[in-house]
């Protein structure tokens, strides 16, 4: 078996800011990695923001790791991580809320099984050949952060004000974040890990939380439906459906969030070789 990329789409959730989400895909390993907003100007790693910084260097190691199994590849993507961090810091951080991390979603195909690998709130999605439709990793869930946001009350909606970056700052610092950071040994811990069958004909979406905030924040599908929508309209439609969604509340009241758009990224995979006879569509 192995991995075919259908689409990709990854989108700034401010032209004027880059974009800190990243995602890739080989014939036995895809993933997507979103940074945490940088919550100060770049500095500690130059004049790069250190979302942006993480986003590219575990992108561009997970392109080259190799492992027999993700555990091993995973491993070998932190390693490179931590090095490059050593090496390219300018300065102490300014506080934990200043040390770079990420959330990410990983599958590799070893033999007849998927592994799969997260930390933090990227998703991933299946639909089987046979239709059914399952969450591999936890379903998204923004509950926690959208009631966060909403306590802000007249500070919400306005961009970086310091009510907001001091309440993010506030999250930051909290133990037991479980994220993909600069210190390998850290990033293992807080990395979970299952193991699945897969059959070719199965359909795997990879996201970002911008991007799954079509499912849990704005509500506009279920898990069966988003795989339909994607199957039927492709990636870009959806893409500019969550973007008209976000602009019709730019206040951020009706869903409380702490931006108006957030960075979205999303990676349609197939399991091959595929068979004519499973289409669906």
């Amino acid at each position: 078996m192995h991995l075919d990329l259908l689409q990709s789409l990854s989108l700034c959730g401010d032209l004027d800011t880059p974009n800190d989400d990243r995602g890739g895909a080989s014939a036995r390993r895809a993933w997507v990695i979103d940074g945490a907003t940088d919550l100060a100007p770049p500095g500690l790693l130059g004049d790069r923001g250190g979302a942006a910084w993480l986003a590219a260097t575990a992108d561009g190691a997970f392109g080259l790791a190799e492992g027999a199994d993700l555990g091993a590849t995973c491993a070998a993507v932190y390693a490179i991580v931590a090095e490059r961090y050593g090496a390219e810091r300018r300065r102490e951080p300014a506080g934990a809320w200043e040390v770079p991390s990420a959330s990410f979603a990983a599958i590799q195909l070893v033999g007849d099984s998927l592994d799969v690998a997260w930390a933090g709130d990227c998703a991933i999605l299946r639909e089987r050949a046979d239709g059914t439709v399952d969450w591999l990793t936890p379903a998204p869930d923004r509950a926690a952060e959208s009631a966060e946001a909403a306590a802000l009350g007249d500070a919400l909606g306005a961009v970086r004000t310091p009510a907001v970056i001091a309440d993010r700052r506030a999250a930051r610092e909290r133990p037991g974040r479980r994220v993909l950071g600069v210190d390998a040994a850290a990033s293992g811990t807080a990395t979970e890990h299952a193991s699945v069958t897969v059959a070719p004909g199965d359909h795997l979406l990879l996201m970002s939380d911008g991007f799954a905030a079509l499912v849990d924040s704005y509500h506009a599908y279920d898990p069966p439906g988003l795989m339909d929508a994607v199957c039927a309209r492709g990636l870009a439609a959806l893409a500019e459906q969550l973007r008209a969604i976000e602009y019709d509340d730019p206040a951020c009241r009706r869903y409380p969030r702490f931006k108006c758009s957030d960075d979205a990224t999303a990676l349609w995979v197939r399991v091959g070789p595929y068979h004519p006879l499973r289409q669906k569509r």
